[in-house]
């Protein structure tokens, strides 16, 4: 998740996205099995988590960075992804 683009400057800072949110870790009861929450570690890196309700689709674009918050948002993000991928196609024509 830490991935630095320069020193101090992480991956996911300042990028919309979505992941599997803390409530819904907390409903599983993965929050003491996991290393750290993910919402909130993208949150202490600067990432701008948008989260649904609990088991929801749920689908971000922000340019080319798509992220979909749990399993049922593999559709949309399979979507998104097929969608993003013509229009770049489209435009190098």
């Amino acid at each position: 998740v830490p991935v630095q683009l320069a020193p101090g400057k992480y991956f996911v800072d300042g990028k919309k996205m979505t992941a599997f949110s803390d409530k819904e870790e907390e409903i599983v009861k993965l929050s003491g099995v996991v290393p750290f929450p993910l919402e909130s570690r993208l949150r202490d890196l600067g990432a701008l988590v948008e989260v649904a309700e609990p088991w929801k689709e749920h689908v971000v674009k922000d340019d080319r960075l798509i992220t979909g918050q749990n399993p049922a948002s593999a559709t949309g993000c399979g979507l998104a992804f097929a969608k993003a991928v013509e229009h770049h196609s489209n435009h190098r024509k």
